[in-house]
Formats: C-alpha cells, sequence, structure tokens
C-alpha cells in the first residue's frame, strides 16, 4: 500500500472519528481537507489539488469551485422545495386530510394506521424532509391510535416508516442533490423523479397491505373503534376537498417537469407558490408564519451549503492524493463480479448510514463510487434508486437511525425506545424486500423514464 493510499484511509477516518466526537460535519470536512493539503504538499511529490484563494478581483481554483456549487442553477431548487415543505407543513394540509380520511377509513382494522401511509406519502411527495415528515406524522397520528387501543409498536412503527419515503417519493431534495453530484444527462433530475415514483409508491402499497394483513390476522393489534362517526356523503365529500390541493399541488410539480413544461428549477418556484397559496386559502398564511418559514429554509439552505463548501475542500484533497484512483482499484479488486460490486457499495452505503446524515453521503461517497459502477456497464437511474432505497432504509435502522430519533421526540410518554424498535423492524423488512425487488427488476425504475424520455 503507497503513501497515498494511505493518506486516503487516514482522511476518512479522521472524518469519522471528528464525527464521533461531535464536531460539525461542514467544518470537519473543511478541516481535515486543508490539514491533509498541507500533508500532501510535504510529503507526496504527485500531489496535486490547487487549494488557493486570490486577492480581491481575481479568482482562485478553490473560489471557482465554491462560485460553481452557488452559481449553479438547479440548486436553486433546492431552498425553493424546502420552503415548499415547510409552508405546507404550515399550512394545516397534512392535519385536514388526515381528520377527513379517518371518517371514510377509521371503521376497518388498521384503518388509522392506514391512514397514515396515505397522508404520509402525500406529506413526502410535497415536502420531501425526513425530519419534517416523521415528527408531523407522528404528533398527528400517535395520540389517535393510542385513544383506538393500537398496538404501540405498530403505530409508531408505521408512523416513522412511513415518514421516511420523504427522500424517496418525488419530489425530493436528496434526489436533486444526487442528480447534481453523479454529473451525467443519463442521470438529470426528472429522469430520477420518475425513476424513484414507482418504488416510492410501490413501498408505500407493502406498507398498507402489510398493516391490513397483520390486523386482520391479530384483532388486537389494530382494531376498529367501538364508536365512529357515520360515514355520508358529506365525508366523502370532505375526502375530495382534502385530496385535492396536495395532489394538485404534486401534479403541477411533477407535471410541469415530466412534460417538459418547465425545467426543476422552475418547477420548484411553482410549487413554492402553490404551497404559499395553499397556507393563504387555508387561512394559516400570516407575517409570523411567513418570517418562521423564510427563517427555517434559510437556516437548512446554510446548512446543506456549508456541508457543499467543506465537501468541495475535502473531495479536492483526496483527488489531489489519488483518491480517486484508490477507491477505483479498491472496487474493481474485488473479487466480485459487476452485481457483486454493486452490492458491496449498496452494503457500504447502508452501514455508512447508521452513522451519516443522507446529505454527506450523497455529497461525498456518491460522486467516488458512481463513476466506478457506470464504467462496469451499471445504468445510472437504476443506481441512483438503489441507492436512495438504501440510505431510506438505513434512517429506521437501530440503534442510531435518524428517523428513530426524530420520533421519540414527539412519543407519548407510555411508548419506550423498545416499542419503536420492535414497530420499524416489519417496515425494515420490507423495504429490504423492497430494495430487492427493484434489484432483481431494473424496469421499475426505469420503465417510466425510458417510457417519457425515450431511453435518452
Amino acid at each position: 500500500m503507497g503513501l497515498e493510499a494511505i493518506l486516503v484511509i487516514a482522511m476518512f477516518a479522521c472524518f469519522m472519528m471528528l464525527l464521533l466526537l461531535g464536531f460539525p460535519v461542514a467544518w470537519s470536512l473543511a478541516g481535515i481537507g486543508l490539514v491533509f493539503a498541507v500533508v500532501g504538499h510535504v510529503l507526496v511529490e504527485s500531489f496535486n489539488a490547487d487549494l488557493w484563494f486570490t486577492w480581491p478581483g481575481t479568482i482562485g481554483v478553490l473560489d471557482a469551485r465554491i462560485y460553481g456549487i452557488v452559481a449553479n442553477e438547479l440548486m436553486v431548487a433546492l431552498p425553493l422545495f424546502i420552503f415548499m415543505g415547510i409552508m405546507l407543513d404550515r399550512s394545516g394540509i397534512a392535519e385536514k386530510l388526515m381528520h377527513s380520511l379517518v371518517r371514510v377509513l377509521g371503521p376497518l382494522r388498521g384503518g388509522y394506521a392506514i391512514t397514515v401511509v396515505i397522508v404520509g406519502i402525500l406529506l413526502a411527495a410535497s415536502t420531501g424532509i425526513v425530519g419534517a415528515s416523521v415528527v408531523l406524522l407522528g404528533m398527528l397520528s400517535l395520540g389517535p391510535m393510542m385513544q383506538a387501543n393500537y398496538n404501540k409498536s405498530l403505530a409508531v412503527g408505521t408512523a416513522c416508516s412511513v415518514g421516511t419515503l420523504g427522500i424517496l417519493v418525488p419530489p425530493s431534495i436528496m434526489l436533486v442533490l444526487m442528480s447534481d453530484r453523479l454529473g451525467t444527462s443519463d442521470a438529470s433530475v426528472g429522469k430520477l423523479f420518475m425513476g424513484a415514483l414507482i418504488p416510492g409508491l410501490m413501498l408505500g402499497l407493502m406498507y398498507i397491505l402489510y398493516i391490513g394483513i397483520a390486523a386482520w390476522l391479530r384483532r388486537d393489534l389494530a382494531p376498529a373503534p367501538k364508536y365512529h362517526q357515520k360515514l355520508d356523503l358529506r365525508a366523502l365529500l370532505d375526502v375530495f376537498l382534502s385530496v385535492v390541493p396536495p395532489m394538485a399541488l404534486i401534479l403541477a410539480v411533477l407535471g410541469s417537469i415530466f412534460f417538459g413544461i418547465a425545467t426543476t428549477t422552475e418547477a420548484s418556484a411553482v410549487g413554492a407558490a402553490g404551497a404559499m397559496l395553499m397556507a393563504l386559502v387555508s387561512r394559516r398564511l400570516d407575517m409570523t408564519v411567513l418570517r418562521e418559514a423564510l427563517y427555517q429554509t434559510s437556516r437548512t439552505t446554510a446548512f446543506i451549503f456549508g456541508i457543499f463548501i467543506g465537501a468541495t475542500v475535502f473531495a479536492a484533497v483526496l483527488r489531489g492524493l489519488g483518491g480517486d484512483d484508490v477507491i477505483r482499484d479498491a472496487i474493481t479488486g474485488l473479487p466480485f463480479g459487476t452485481t457483486g460490486v454493486l452490492l458491496t457499495v449498496l452494503l457500504i452505503t447502508f452501514l455508512l448510514g447508521f452513522f451519516l446524515d443522507w446529505v454527506e453521503i450523497t455529497l461525498i461517497i456518491l460522486p467516488l463510487v458512481a463513476p466506478v459502477l457506470f464504467s462496469l456497464g451499471v445504468e445510472p437511474v437504476w443506481f441512483a434508486v438503489l441507492f436512495a432505497i438504501c440510505l431510506q432504509t438505513s434512517f429506521l435502522t437501530p440503534p442510531v437511525g435518524f428517523s428513530l430519533f426524530y420520533i421519540k421526540g414527539v412519543c407519548p410518554p407510555e411508548i419506550t425506545t423498545r416499542d419503536i424498535y420492535l414497530g420499524v423492524l416489519p417496515f425494515i423488512l420490507l423495504q429490504l424486500l423492497g430494495l430487492g425487488l427493484v434489484f432483481a427488476f431494473e424496469p421499475l425504475a426505469t420503465w417510466l423514464p425510458n417510457e417519457v424520455y425515450g431511453g435518452k
């Protein structure tokens, strides 16, 4: 093993150590990059990372890279999609939809939980933010399900698992970032949105089937309420009026992208304006709500772009040390064929998801492994969807899945950590089954993009 390979491994080891010690991700990435840039210049003769700034009036190499990030038109879609999700959260659409669907599905065994899945799918397609979806679903659903004598594990597992669909069901901000990091027209945002649509809906349907079958086999798991409101035409009308606004917004955003009416950035602006309009119609929009939404959007966007800049420094030094070659040799040197290499990458991604957020994995790991897999003939959209499902599954896996901490913060006192772990286990198995199906049947991820874009 050469000196360059040792330094590359040391960079990743130092990064993981700083994360475990609680240092901020952006500062850890940038700091390690700068330290190893000095080490590389001193110890490695072939070191080739142009990390330098210049005096005002000219642009250095690193300045240009950072400018390229903030000047990327696609990145404008990030704050707009984030704002759309936060504004929808404030508009009360999810609460109204939950209450109206409960009147229709509540009398059924498992009806409350199925309602959570349906609302979660619509919420995921509208927000794309895992933490917001998990917390909102937990706040809306756990209390009513506990009052209906639902099994605690089933109730909390449903809310937690459905909330993670936000990073898979389009329009997902993770898919926007993945498209930018993959750097190929074969994995444009529109193609990734359509590629993830069928797997995302398939997972939602699998959740509903599991809940329905489990409630039918075990009557005490999700009992039908003894008293419920009578189902009438008014209840059906309420459901219709509750479903139409979020569906219209989703169709406006995705439809404008799919049919070539608007770019991803333009469609995100349509979504942001539509979310504001929905909040205004529901009489939830005032200066306080708008100020909070703008603050949260700015904070989340700054967090992502801070990691972007740190990852740019880290990646520049890593490539200067020959990190691309080290990773390429490590992957291609595995004693497997292309299928085995892809499975190994997915397994590593799954394990990294225990410790890293999807932002760090997407910005650091994805650009390193994707070119190697593409050179082996792996289809870009298919790989991106597999990568996204794998990350989604790692959000739920005990003991450090991020969604588990999100849901714990809004759980009633009677729901313990053990209940959360037991509750998400069946859904983890369902997600692994979904991952296996997409892996075994590539058209689940590639058929829709090929139909719309003609395989181009």
